[in-house]
């Protein structure tokens, strides 16, 4: 599992941003907060991933997935691991509540096959019923498209 330093600003930001999960107009300040403190790529592709989360829009939280997912790709290989499956089951999740459903299914593919890389613990099985959940949300569209 990826070990991320508590005493990192970004990660610091973050950690009291989700302690706020329910009031998300004190919570989103602390990860735009993040965002801005951000150094690297991985700092990037957490904070973005907090601030997608935290966006009224769909098209908005696309738009922060999408730059999460963008700089774990930028890590060096192996070092997103634990991040990219989560990364693309709400990048795919943005993708499908915005009608585009064969980028989705492109992003939720990618994300599935990471999924072994994975400690089989929670995080794994939380993140194997997400991408069951988004197959079946997927495997409706189809059949409703044609």
């Amino acid at each position: 599992m990826l070990a991320l330093d508590p005493a990192n600003p970004v990660v610091a930001l973050c950690a009291a941003g989700m302690q706020l999960e329910g009031e998300p107009d004190k919570a989103r300040p602390l990860f735009e907060q993040a965002w801005a403190t951000r150094s690297n790529d991985l700092e990037a592709s957490i904070a973005a991933h907090y601030l997608a989360r935290h966006q009224e829009s769909a098209a908005d939280r696309l738009h922060w997935n999408a730059i999460a997912l963008r700089h774990a790709d930028a890590l060096p290989v192996g070092e997103a691991r634990d991040l990219l499956p989560s990364l693309c089951l709400n990048l795919a999740d943005s993708l499908l509540a915005l009608g585009r459903a064969d980028e989705a299914r492109a992003i939720a593919h990618r994300g599935r096959a990471t999924l072994d890389a994975l400690a089989p613990d929670g995080y794994s099985a939380f993140l194997r019923l997400g991408f069951e959940r988004l197959h079946e949300r997927l495997g409706a569209t189809s059949s409703v498209e044609g």
